[in-house]
């Protein structure tokens, strides 16, 4: 190896008419808007092809004739323009959705938010699949919204693995390395010129890293790098080098870099937020460094800061079963952590607690437990998924019903702009109202599509499934040149699948929970699908499973083989390599989305979404998203969202594939085939429109980053600013907490009384119980009766609701004090109540945090 004594940087030698097209490349807004992505696109198609569409390596390999041509080119400099003005109008609006609805708002409400991998565009790999796209289109929509917020994250040399198949078709992974100097990244530097250093202790060394930023219109997104030569290990400087590779000692390091590394970033960098949104457990570290910088900073306790601390803290899980938590032994908790903990005053034990979990008979330290426990406010991804993280999470908080535990939802959505088709955002220019484009979370906005005349719009669809059955025979016919295969066999790919066909398209991670092979239990049905000379159907999969997941891998081989067959060669595709490019290509081009997971361990899915105003139609299991989507008018759903034990997933296997092939069979073929005499599909495009219509609006992340700012962000703001100004306020808040878990102990809850145990529906009936409070004031408890539903053992369980009770008179020379509330009932049947107490503070973000609750 030869090493250099200096470093130069090669830009771009621009012309001075053309010089803000480096702008423009460097603000990855263009990977959002059409018009950008077409001035570069025109200023050489070519290039822009072969650099993965990346206008930043582009701009270093265009040559200066053509960029003096460029110049001169009035049509050119006009297109230029245009793009420039748009660019500047959007970056300078003064009347955003956030700066109008919060003009109010006192202080800063900078949100920071962490995730271990974000999708912004195809050409910058570091994602690997759906958690990284959501983050990249949460960071556009917070954009688009102006919500003032960062991203924080690493910087992976080289990213997530290249998929390629070899001769037998089973998955081999590549790991080109990311050329940063040809992506749209900036070096952080420091007032004196030198480049930015964040440090975090590693065992007996530290750990260094340099910052890097990616401008997302208005969001920047701070990335850490630990690849230089400031770590003399090479294990250090590798440590960044793959998403989601090494074992857990590395895991365990990056997170250490992303949660410590990330606050510590953010502070060199001059930025205190005022709320820390965790997306994912894997920055959960991020609360430790945050209580450390308060104990220094306000000389207090670990308590304390814990506790203001927490305050500001919000928590996203994505996992919908508890084998999919990120967890470490204690042995790497002691080797990373032992001295750490130590200066924040806790012993082994108390910092094991912070994340500690029981699983099968051992325990681990869980990173979303610590999250969660260390949070004010959490959430799951869907509504089903929410439910689901309230029963997963319910050892957490005992006593706690389990529809009560305090973890909310906020479905997950995607950025419109990143996923509609250029064509399709044309023929919504033509008929819907141009606020379109601004608030594609409108309901009245979307319902213009009905005006879209049948014709032009099953004919846009039918382009974009033409540019699809394209875009993959030529990247099937790239693919198994480079397997090797026989010249016959490459020509052939050149001619496989129908323009005009029925095209299903599913592409995701190949988890065997995700059942990518279910449509192939039954190959003579499937043959009679896919061959049906007037009616044929067929298939176009993608996707990677992880490169330790075998059986992932052996599903991969599977359809590969049966694409290669005689039988199917035509009529089934396996592609490569899914990226972003590849998915926009199958979003926009297939008829229907596919996607049969074993609920309900989907924990939302965001892939069904971006087929919507693209004019595709679902196909799913009733599991995440597409279970609060679903209606027989905008898809269809495969059986009816049955859960099966683990000892008959062979059964619901074969009941699912055989609704999948019976749905296919008597609903999906013959809609899309029955035409009316001008050819056109009436009832298929029907179904397109309402789709569009009911799905469009709500599943999109303008929708989801509001619900985050409106539900999460501002309130956890708003706590936090209470207890830090002054902080006299948080430190009131500890105390109390102290007094109540001291004084719990003497709170009871004596006789209840019912006025009458017999009434008719319609009416009511007073409860009265009698509470002891010890020590406590009245103000410090919130007393209610919870009625409900008696299942088969007795038990309130279904339809349970909590109703406040108030004091009814002065304490009584006990010291207890009545409570009472009406109770009324809409149906007949049996129900149940008891009474509980609850502690009660304006600044708790949910009675259950504090971990106490006294039932009669």
């Amino acid at each position: 190896m030869v090493k250099p004594v200096a470093r130069i940087n090669v830009v771009p030698d621009l012309p001075k008419s053309l010089v803000r097209l480096r702008e423009l490349a460097y603000n990855v807004r263009w990977s959002w808007d059409h018009e950008t992505i077409t001035l570069f696109r025109r200023l050489d198609p070519e290039l822009w092809l072969n650099t993965g569409h990346n206008p930043v390596r582009m701009l270093g390999l265009v040559s200066q004739e053509r960029l003096q041509e460029a110049s001169e080119d009035g049509s050119f400099l006009a297109h230029f323009q245009r793009v420039c003005d748009d660019f500047d109008t959007y970056m300078g609006d003064k009347n955003t959705w956030f700066k109008t609805t919060y003009k109010k708002l006192k202080g800063d409400p900078l949100i920071a938010y962490f995730s271990m991998e974000f999708g912004l565009m195809e050409s910058f790999q570091n994602y690997s699949g759906g958690l990284g796209i959501l983050s990249g289109d949460h960071l556009k929509s917070a954009s688009d919204l102006d919500i003032p917020l960062v991203g924080v994250g690493l910087l992976y040399q080289e990213g997530y693995f290249r998929q390629y198949l070899n001769a037998d078709g089973f998955q081999q992974e590549s790991y080109p390395i990311n050329d940063f100097a040809h992506l749209p990244l900036e070096l952080q530097m420091n007032k004196d010129g030198s480049e930015m250093r964040v440090s975090v202790p590693l065992p007996g060394r530290q750990l260094h890293a340099r910052v890097w930023k990616v401008q997302v219109g208005r969001i920047p997104l701070y990335l850490l790098d630990s690849n230089i030569e400031d770590n003399p290990r090479a294990e250090d400087r590798n440590l960044t080098d793959r998403l989601y590779g090494g074992d857990r000692r590395t895991r365990i390091r990056q997170e250490v870099l992303m949660g410590i590394g990330g606050i510590r970033m953010l502070d060199q960098l001059g930025l205190r937020p005022g709320v820390l949104h965790m997306n994912e457990g894997h920055s959960a570290f991020l609360a430790l460094e945050r209580i450390k910088q308060l104990m220094a900073e306000e000389n207090i306790g670990f308590e304390d800061a814990k506790a203001i601390a927490g305050s500001q803290m919000v928590f996203t899980t994505h996992t919908p079963v508890p084998a999919g938590l990120e967890r470490f032994g204690f042995d790497l908790i002691d080797e990373h952590f032992t001295e750490y903990y130590q200066e924040l005053g806790l012993n082994r034990e108390q910092f094991i607690d912070l994340g500690r979990e029981q699983m099968d008979g051992y325990q681990l330290f869980s990173m979303p437990v610590m999250a969660e426990r260390m949070s004010s406010m959490a959430n799951g991804v869907a509504a089903l998924h929410g439910a689901v993280s309230r029963n997963m999470w319910q050892w957490n908080y005992p006593g706690v019903p389990a529809p009560e535990v305090p973890i909310g939802s906020v479905t997950n959505g995607i950025h419109l702009m990143t996923w509609l088709s250029r064509e399709m955002a044309s023929l919504f220019d033509r008929y819907l109202d141009p606020e379109w484009r601004i608030d594609d979370s409108s309901p009245k906005v979307w319902e213009a599509v009905y005006n879209i005349p049948d014709a032009e719009l099953w004919r846009t669809h039918e382009r974009r499934r033409e540019r699809l059955v394209a875009f993959v025979r030529q990247h099937l016919a790239a693919q198994l040149t480079r397997r090797g295969v026989s010249q016959a066999e490459v020509l052939a790919a050149e001619e496989v699948l129908n323009p005009d066909a029925l095209t299903i398209g599913f592409a995701r991670r190949f988890a065997t929970y995700k059942r990518a092979t279910l449509f192939m239990r039954d190959i003579e049905r499937l043959s009679k699908l896919a061959n049906d000379a007037n009616r044929p159907v067929q298939f176009i999969f993608a996707g990677k499973a992880h490169p330790h997941d075998t059986p992932g891998k052996e599903f991969i081989r599977e359809i590969d083989r049966l694409s290669r067959t005689a039988e199917f060669r035509n009529r089934v595709v396996f592609l490569e390599d899914y990226d972003m490019n590849v998915a926009r290509y199958m979003y926009q081009g297939v008829d229907v989305w596919l996607n049969n997971p074993r609920r309900p361990k989907e924990a939302s899915g965001t892939s069904g979404m971006k087929v919507l105003a693209n004019g595709g139609l679902n196909c799913s299991i009733l599991d995440g998203w597409w279970a609060e989507g679903y209606s027989p008018d905008v898809g269809w759903a495969i059986g009816n969202g049955e859960e099966y034990p683990q000892d008959q997933w062979e059964m619901q296997d074969q009941i699912e594939s055989e609704a999948l092939y019976n749905v296919f069979e008597n609903d999906i073929v013959p809609l899309f085939y029955d035409r009316t005499r001008d050819g056109l599909p009436r009832g298929w495009i029907q179904k397109m429109k309402d789709s569009m219509v009911k799905l469009t609006p709500f599943f999109n992340t303008r929708r989801m980053v509001r619900e985050y700012n409106d539900i999460y962000y501002i309130p956890t703001f708003e706590r936090q600013q209470t207890l830090s100004n002054p902080m006299s306020n948080g430190h009131a808040l500890v105390e109390w907490q102290r007094m109540m878990h001291s004084a719990w102990g003497s709170v009871g809850i004596g006789d209840i009384e019912l006025k009458r145990n017999e009434i008719k529906v319609g009416s009511s009936t007073t409860v009265n119980a009698k509470v002891y409070l010890g020590s406590l004031k009245p103000d410090d408890i919130h007393v209610q009766v919870y009625v409900g539903q008696l299942d088969s053992r007795g038990v309130i369980t279904h339809n349970a609701e909590a109703i406040d009770m108030k004091p009814a008179k002065e304490a009584e020379s006990d010291g207890a004090l009545m409570f009472t509330a009406k109770v009324s009932y809409e149906t007949s049947g049996e129900r149940g109540l008891t009474v509980r107490v609850l502690p009660s503070h304006p600044s708790l973000s949910s009675a259950f945090k504090l971990g106490l609750i006294k039932w009669a």
